[in-house]
């Protein structure tokens, strides 16, 4: 037996024309926490005095312990009812760049995925952003079967807002929240039909989805996904 065949979610690989996406697994994890310590916020973005949530785990000095627990714990609860898949983002060449996860609560019944997403800093101003959240939201809507994408942001990220309009994100409301100690932050909240995704100019390339599909959707739903999933 392999590690694979204990957990085959760590079989699934979303490729695009630049683009490996695959689960994070234990050995990338230092390199994860690499590219993390070099700063997942622009200062020159956030308001004087401002700093999002990323921005106070990657300035942590339990920055490595804390991302080992974070991988960990969503693994394990990972289950039909609730679960998240963390994508280790790497470059076709091979360097590590970033992460992207997707995630759902209830999916059976509500066909709904949120997303999340960091880059390191020498890769983001080159679409590499708005490659990986496309990848996986292919992924959700043509093989996993969902019907609508929800994500968020900070009212001063403007790369990860343009992001979501580019792909056909409309609002979706906002929240005060606590980004620093003591600051409070507007969050812009974006929703995605699938009919209104502004889909890439490219084709996806999925391997490993059927026995992924498996654990996340329970085996079930996993037939009726493969079923209707695109050929490849």
């Amino acid at each position: 037996m392999t590690l694979e065949d204990a957990w085959p979610v760590f079989r699934l690989r979303l490729l695009t024309p630049r683009l490996e996406l695959r689960p994070l697994r234990d050995e990338d994890i230092p390199h994860y926490v690499e590219a993390a310590r070099g700063g997942l916020t622009d200062p020159a973005l956030a308001p004087c005095g401002r700093s999002a949530l990323s921005n106070a785990w990657d300035k942590s000095d339990d920055i490595a312990a804390n991302s080992a627990r974070w991988i960990w714990e969503t693994r394990l609860r990972c289950r039909p009812e609730e679960w998240t898949v963390m994508f280790g983002v790497w470059s076709r060449g091979g360097g590590f760049l970033g992460s992207q996860d997707v995630g759902a609560t209830d999916f059976a019944a509500l066909r709904t995925v949120g997303t999340g997403s960091w880059l390191r800093r020498s890769a983001r101003g080159l679409g590499l952003g708005t490659e990986m959240r496309a990848a996986v939201l292919l992924w959700a809507f043509d093989h996993l079967g969902a019907e609508l994408a929800q994500t968020s942001a900070y009212d001063w990220n403007a790369p990860s807002i343009g992001i979501s309009r580019s792909l056909g994100y409309g609002p979706n409301g906002e929240a005060r929240c606590e980004g620093a100690p003591g600051v409070v932050e507007r969050e812009l909240r974006f929703r995605l039909a699938k009919e209104a995704f502004r889909r890439p100019g490219w084709q996806l390339e999925v391997h490993g989805h059927a026995a992924a599909a498996a654990v996340l959707l329970g085996p079930d739903q996993a037939d009726t996904t493969a079923s209707s999933a695109p050929p490849g």
